[in-house]
Formats: C-alpha cells, structure tokens, sequence
C-alpha cells in the first residue's frame, strides 16, 4: 500500500495483496464509514510518516541530501584533478585524514539527531577517502611503484591499486559494522569489482584480453551476487544491506556474459533462457535489478532473431505477437491464484529463505 502524506507516496505492502493507493481522503471516507476513528486515522496517518522519513524517497529534501553527498564523494573520488600532487604524500595523507575527521565528525552529529540518510553519506565519505589517503601514505614513504596518480584508480587497472582495494573493503566493513547504513554499501561493492579486475591483471601479468576480461566479469559478477543474497538472508529482518551487492553483481555478470563472443544458436539460445531466468529470479527476490537486465537481454535476442535469424519471415511478428498475448493471459492467471502458488512454493523452502521472501511481502 502506498499511504501519501500530502503528495509523497510512503510504501508498504502486504503478503497476497495488490499495492493499493491510499491518502488523508481514504483515511477520511473510513472515518465517515465508522471503520477507524478520527484519532486512530490521525494516529495511524502519523505512523506512517514517521516510519517512512529516514527511507529514502523521491522528494526535494533527500534528493539535496544525496546530491550534496555524491558531489563529496566525487570530489574525493572521479573528480580528483592533478593539482593536488602538489601536496606531495604527506600532504595528500594528512588531508584526508583530516576529511575523514570532519566526515566521522558529521556522522556521529546526524546519527544523534536520527537523520540517518545524511548520516549514512558522511559516513560513505569516510569509506570513500580511504584509497586516497593509502595512496598518500605510499608516495609519502616512497614505495609507489611507477608514475601513475590517484585520479587513474578510477580508470585504469593496475596491480598495485590492490593495497588501496583492501585498505578500503578493511574500513569498509569496520565503518559498516559500526554505523550499521545500507549506503556504506556502495564503496563495499565497488572495490570488490575493482579488486577482481586488478586481481586479474596481477594472475595474468597484465595480459589481459577482451575475452579474459569477460569471463572474470561474468564470474565476479556471480561471486558478488552469491555475497548479497548471503547478506540478504542475514539481513532479512532489518534494513537492505544487499541492495548495492545486487547492483553490481548484476552488472559485472549480465556485461561478462553479453559480452562473449559465440557463432553458436544454441549458445544464444541459452544465453536467452539466462536472461528469462535472471527475470524470474528478480520477481522471486523483488529485486529489480535481475528484471531489467533480463529484460535488455531478452529484448536483445529477440531482437537478433527478427534481424538476422527470421528477417525474411512473414510469421515471426505474428508469432511474437502471440507470445506476448499468451504472457499476458499468464499474469492474469498468476494473479488469480498468486497466494495459493506462494505458499505452495515458499513451504517446501529453507526457512531462512521463506522469512527473507516474508520480509519483501510486508
């Protein structure tokens, strides 16, 4: 259900039920109807925001949170130009710590004042200096091992970026532990990508083509999502600490496995049966995530077969056209008998994973 205080919708859902609009003029009519009360509708009106304020959503006040946040991060990060070398090493070092401090500072403020969607970015911040001030440290003791800077971390890969990869997943996780914001898993899963990627290089001596790239991407990807849905399952009864794991696991394996090269129909065949299941799996999990990129893959085979496959063929529209409509027909079905399937389905799984399919549904 989706309750709106004022025009801002607050989501919640229910086990075997539709999402169902609902605002002060429903809660109003329930009045008039004698269903609630006027102090229970006020009361449960109330709850409702109160519960929804610190989830992230999209109106003016958090999109200048995360704006004001991702500027920050990127300062420190993308956006890092050559004309803070001048600072040398140390200078490097001891500004971002200094940062670190005023991050560490802005998080402990925002956490007592229970804003924790700020307190979560100045907390990511911290996480985020993390290569920058190892890659200080290293120019300042003099073991960087060539001419390249920090603004190529982002761009390029290199074996000895793994110092400031591991340094950042340690603070990563300790900062995670401690602040305990789903956010701080973004910087977590985006050096873990990086990590396997220089990881490679160092395996492969820095020969690296486009197809070993691929399947290290499609693999990691895997291992990636493989973490999340761990992390997913220890964290079912609390906040989405696996949502950034997912992202990036997604990406990394759906880019390694639509970039590899085959002459093969069934190759493409299978390639398009992995996308049909990443989408289910995405509707089993309501994570998104799995259903767009299985929807671009699937879209994508098909598009190939109309191109290449059945150019010349007057049935295939017609062909694809019933497909489509047999889909439809599906989810009218699915829709009927949902509730009966689900708790079919989810009693014959681990409970762990019922009670993570549970936490989705409320």
């Amino acid at each position: 259900m989706a309750i709106e205080h004022g025009t801002y919708p607050y989501q919640l859902q229910k086990t075997g039920a539709s999402s169902v609009d609902i605002n002060r003029k429903n809660l109003d009519e329930a009045v008039d109807q004698g269903i609630i009360s006027s102090q229970q509708s006020e009361a449960l009106f109330q709850f409702l925001a109160d519960k929804a304020e610190s989830r992230p959503r999209f109106i003016f006040t958090h999109v200048l949170y995360y704006l004001g946040g991702l500027i920050a991060i990127g300062a420190m990060t993308l956006f890092m130009n050559l004309a803070w070398e001048s600072f040398g090493g140390a200078g490097i070092f001891f500004i971002a710590l200094a940062y670190a401090g005023v991050g560490l500072k802005l998080t402990h403020h925002f956490q007592q004042r229970e804003l924790p969607i700020p307190a979560g970015l100045c907390a990511t911040f911290v996480v985020c200096l993390t290569p920058l001030a190892i890659y200080g440290l290293q120019q300042w003791l003099g073991v960087w091992p060539d001419d390249s800077v920090y603004r190529d971390y982002h761009r390029y890969i290199q074996w000895h970026w793994l110092f400031m990869e591991l340094g950042t997943l340690a603070v990563g996780v300790l900062v995670a532990w401690k602040y305990k914001y789903p956010f701080l898993i973004m910087p977590i899963a985006l050096t873990l990508w990086y990590l396997t990627m220089d990881l490679t290089s160092v395996l492969t001596g820095g020969e690296m083509t486009w197809e070993l790239r691929a399947l290290v991407s499609l693999y990691s990807g895997l291992l990636v999502i493989g973490i999340a849905f761990w992390v997913d399952i220890r964290s079912r009864h609390t906040a989405d600490y696996a949502f950034w794991l997912y992202l990036f696991g997604v990406v990394a394996f759906w880019g390694g496995l639509s970039a590899q090269e085959s002459d093969s129909e069934l190759s493409k065949f299978l390639y398009f049966c992995i996308n049909l299941l990443m989408i289910g799996v995405g509707v089993l999990l309501v994570r998104r995530v799995f259903v767009i990129f299985g929807a671009l893959g699937s879209c994508g085979y098909l598009g190939y077969l109309a191109s290449n496959v059945f150019q010349d063929s007057v049935l295939f529209p017609v062909m694809l056209t019933a497909i489509g409509l047999g889909i439809i027909y599906l989810g009218v079905l699915w829709q009927r008998h949902e509730k009966a399937i689900s708790q079919t389905v989810r009693a014959r799984m681990p409970m762990a994973l019922q009670e993570l399919l549970e936490s989705k549904d409320r």
